[in-house]
């Protein structure tokens, strides 16, 4: 029988494989786009999702609502000063960082209650709620890509 945990690692693995393939050959050009003020842009998503992996997620697996890296900045989300390869590269360790927790978790740990948002959850609620922005967020990017790309058809100088 598949467990909670098993479960939770195997959709891990597909959320970050879906957000690899809508972030595959990104352009500094186009992390700063939105089709209207209002809107995210692929900067904000990156960095939105990279402090969640870095910070949120460690948080969840230390039960420790005020866990941060000491070289963590302040005003990291949406961050102009952030390049897109660090932004990148902070993606990366998040990741490894979110897989490796999750590998040192066992099946009770996921019925802990922990200090969350809003209240102590469980701790399987936080790590769905936050696996479930990698989807949400995913979905966002491929938005952004798949209209900057339209508009490239119409204007080949579009963001370059």
């Amino acid at each position: 029988m598949t467990t909670r945990l098993e479960v939770i690692k195997t959709f891990s693995e597909s959320f970050f494989g879906r957000f690899e393939n809508s972030i595959k050959d990104l352009k500094e050009s186009e992390i700063d786009w939105r089709p209207v003020p209002e809107a995210n842009n692929i900067r904000w998503i990156l960095t939105h999702l990279s402090q969640q992996w870095n910070v949120g997620f460690p948080r969840m697996f230390k039960g420790d609502p005020s866990y941060k890296p000491s070289n963590w900045p302040d005003d990291y989300v949406g961050s102009l000063k952030i390049s897109l390869s660090e932004i990148l590269d902070d993606l990366i360790k998040g990741k490894e960082t979110v897989l490796q927790g999750l590998s040192q978790l066992k099946e009770e740990d996921l019925d802990v209650d922990i200090p969350l948002w809003g209240g102590t959850r469980k701790r399987s609620f936080g790590l769905m709620a936050y696996l479930s922005e990698i989807v949400h967020h995913e979905g966002q990017i491929a938005y952004l890509r798949g209209t900057i790309g339209r508009m490239r058809q119409s204007n080949p100088n579009f963001l370059l």
